[in-house]
């Protein structure tokens, strides 16, 4: 487990190195919070793929002001300007990020790449992934949303890409509502998504759902 510079963007590595990975993760923490949030998590996930070799790429978001804390400065992806939904954001902030984890997303070798976040993380590795359709072979989101208007909306597939949707139904911070638009729009966009939701759990991840998240990556990392 090491930390790197790269475009301005620490992360974590855990698992396969870059030139050995099978399989590479690009997990994304929540608002707040940094790579170390899953380090465990991920590391847990390395080390039951194996044989298999899997790499986890843990990015520390940068340090912004975010409008519904005040302007308090803290870890995020992108700027939150208000919790309605779809949520109302700062698209330049979103953009900016956006180039960030292309970036990472261009230095991984692997034959197969996942975009994953959490929250926050999970919302930008979705907005990411339908842009880079060619480039990954799924997405998946833990308590996330889709970062949508009416000027943006989703867009339309390039292909069959495999998308997961995990939520608890007693999420205080990211409510079962905006999973359920998010399966919505993008079914409406012709779009498969997969959903799971779980009972009494909030804003947080389950024993179960890293079961299921696991399964769903192994699925996706020995798919022909």
């Amino acid at each position: 487990m090491s930390a790197t510079d790269i475009s301005k963007l620490e992360f974590l590595e855990i698992g396969a190195s870059r030139e050995e990975a099978e399989l590479s993760i690009i997990l994304m923490h929540g608002l707040g919070a940094n790579g170390e949030d899953f380090a465990d998590v991920a590391d847990v996930l390395s080390r039951s793929a194996l044989p298999q070799k899997w790499r986890f790429i843990l990015p520390h978001a940068e340090a912004i002001s975010v409008t519904i804390n005040n302007g308090m400065i803290m870890p995020a992806w992108y700027d939150i300007i208000s919790l309605s939904h779809p949520r109302e954001v700062n698209w330049d902030t979103v953009a900016q990020c956006q180039q960030q984890i292309e970036k990472l997303l261009k230095e991984e070798n692997a034959p197969r790449v996942i975009l994953a976040g959490f929250s926050q993380g999970a919302a930008m590795a979705l907005h990411i992934g339908l842009r880079n359709q060619s480039k990954i072979e799924g997405v998946l989101m833990m308590s996330g949303y889709l970062l949508e208007s009416e000027s943006r909306p989703a867009p339309e597939p390039e292909g069959e890409l495999p998308i997961a949707i995990y939520h608890g139904q007693e999420d205080e911070v990211v409510p079962l509502e905006a999973a359920e638009t998010t399966l919505s729009s993008l079914r409406a966009a012709g779009y498969t998504p997969f959903f799971q939701s779980y009972p009494g759990l909030p804003h947080s991840v389950s024993q179960e759902e890293v079961q299921d998240v696991f399964n769903w990556l192994m699925k996706h990392a020995t798919s022909a």
